[in-house]
């Protein structure tokens, strides 16, 4: 299983908001990461804690820092996001249940569905909301030769 498939909903939203509030030299305070998900900090330690086990946060001092696997994998689900999120505009579907839709399956997707949805799309390089989609990892190799 695919390390975004292991991840719940909140954990995703908690990759967010540590993204959101760290900085270069600073990671991101835990009432911080709480208000952005709306919840109590000792909730948002839980989800920080497991994905702290997890390899994709490392928390020192209280504050909270994404790894670089944890960077990659907020890449990955972003593109996993906005590719379900054409896949649904192709129906159809308005910008804001293009995105509704597509957080109802962008966790449970493999990597290999996603590319193919990308291929079987055209390769588009962007959401209908108009942020960039990351070129297919196959792609991504064609380009490099």
């Amino acid at each position: 299983m695919e390390a975004l498939q292991r991840l719940t909903r909140r954990q995703v939203d908690a990759l967010y908001a540590i993204q959101r509030r760290q900085s270069p030299d600073r990671g991101a305070p835990l009432n911080a990461i709480a208000r952005l998900m709306g919840i109590s900090p000792p909730s948002a330690l839980d989800h920080v804690s497991m994905l702290e086990g997890m390899g994709l946060v490392v928390r020192y001092r209280g504050k909270s820092r994404l790894t670089p696997k944890g960077g990659s994998t907020l890449a990955e689900y972003q593109r996993h996001h906005r590719v379900a999120e054409t896949l649904f505009g192709s129906l159809g579907l308005s910008p804001e249940a293009t995105c509704t839709a597509a957080r109802e399956i962008d966790l449970a997707i493999s990597h290999r569905t996603v590319e193919e949805v990308c291929r079987a799309q055209q390769h588009p390089a962007a959401c209908p909301h108009g942020e960039p989609i990351a070129p297919c990892s196959t792609r991504r190799s064609a380009r490099a030769s």
